[in-house]
């Protein structure tokens, strides 16, 4: 670690008189007033309530409840779906775009029961019972604890408020949490399908350049060391240090979306100052570092704390993996991935299968980068249609409402 030039670097710009240039990668302008629902939903004509969930360790979630619109308020009501968004990401990722382009929109169109998750320190949850996002406390987590908190009590709400199983679509971490939190059997038992966008839970064949050059360069470790535990990508010191791995790194940042998430074939580039306004989000340190070591040793397990730690903590040397055969045979999954994305390699999405009891119903789209998922112009023809038969397909939770 003393020979990373990244963290000398890191250390002269912050106390030197002249920093690196300020926002020339992300500049943002949003303002979070009045909630999701008013700011994306309610101008279409959607109905949409604001709730909030409790986790067992004390921080609030912010879920928004989402009907159809005024011209198909008579469709049939079919069962809660839960969208799960990515890293650096919150629930305004499911309504960016028009509404027969966005998948909140198009779920809610076709009579699903839409909530939408927003998982801890992101702007559209409401903090903690007892810390504020000033404590250092406040950040100490990765997504082991919004596999194992915040979708359980996300989906215990849910349930409660439905009396009926939910139907889970995750997006890149979004389904890191999801097959995590599906190796609980007393999460997975409130869980009628999944629909796993990007699905990750191995991360060693990554190809993003640019997310490897920050490994190497050992950033979660320089930034543990300078005292950092929020990670705000709109803040000046991270941004500065973007550009620093782009310049450094030899990494063509020319597109910066490009050089993370792989090439993306159908994405709007027009509209990149507008989805600017409400990405991204803040993580926390640890979530990076928990990432990170996931990529380092090709492993899908809970946080490394290191030999000691992990001896207190989980009574091993090692910290435990989560057994993705503990998913339950019985439960129907349905997987999309693309050929051009540099997150969720295509190595890594067959290890993922291999380790499933379960066969999961797959769509492979060659042309598809990381964030075609979410925000393709394709993406009803392409994607959502096809999700949504599946979903129909599995008639149980179907039924029960019908």
């Amino acid at each position: 670690m003393a020979k990373s030039p990244l963290l000398l670097t890191i250390a002269l710009c912050i106390f030197s008189a002249e920093c690196l240039p300020v926002d020339s990668i992300i500049q943002h302008s949003q303002s979070y007033d009045g909630g999701l629902c008013f700011n994306l939903v309610d101008p279409w004509g959607y109905t949409c309530v604001e709730h909030t969930a409790q986790t067992d360790d004390g921080f609030l979630l912010g879920l928004q409840r989402v009907s159809p619109g005024i011209v198909n308020s008579g469709v049939e009501k079919l069962p809660p779906v839960l969208l799960l968004h990515g890293l650096f990401m919150g629930g305004d990722c499911w309504f960016m775009d028009l509404p027969n382009q966005s998948l909140g929109f198009i779920l809610a169109d076709g009579g699903f029961d839409v909530w939408v998750g927003n998982v801890r320190g992101t702007k559209w949850s409401h903090g903690h019972t007892t810390l504020s996002d000033g404590d250092k406390e406040f950040w100490d987590w990765s997504w082991e604890e919004m596999a194992l908190y915040d979708l359980e009590a996300m989906l215990t709400y849910i349930t409660s408020k439905t009396n009926s199983k939910v139907f889970v679509v995750g997006h890149s971490q979004g389904t890191i949490m999801s097959l995590a939190a599906f190796t609980q059997p007393d999460i997975v038992n409130m869980v009628e399908a999944a629909a796993l966008l990007s699905p990750i839970s191995y991360l060693d064949h990554i190809t993003s350049k640019f997310v490897l050059n920050l490994v190497n360069m050992h950033l979660d470790e320089a930034l543990s060391l300078l005292g950092i535990h929020q990670l705000n990508l709109k803040s000046d010191i991270l941004t500065n240090i973007v550009e620093m791995a782009c310049d450094g790194g030899r990494v063509d940042c020319s597109d910066m979306l490009a050089s993370i998430t792989g090439e993306n074939c159908c994405f709007n580039s027009s509209r990149v100052d507008f989805y600017l306004e409400y990405e991204p989000h803040p993580s926390s340190l640890k979530n990076l570092k928990h990432l990170f070591q996931m990529i380092r040793k090709g492993t899908f397990a809970k946080y490394d704390y290191g030999t000691l730690k992990n001896l207190l903590q989980y009574g091993q040397l090692k910290p435990p993996a989560f057994d993705l055969s503990q998913i339950p045979e019985s439960l129907p999954v349905w997987m999309a991935y693309g050929g051009n994305d540099a997150l969720g390699d295509a190595v890594d999405v067959h290890h993922t299968i291999k380790e499933l009891r379960l066969t999961p119903s797959v769509l492979f789209l060659e042309d598809y980068g990381h964030v075609d998922f979410l925000l393709s112009t394709r993406g009803y023809d392409d994607l959502y249609c096809k999700m949504i038969s599946f979903f129909r397909s599995c008639g149980n939770g179907i039924s029960s409402r019908s």
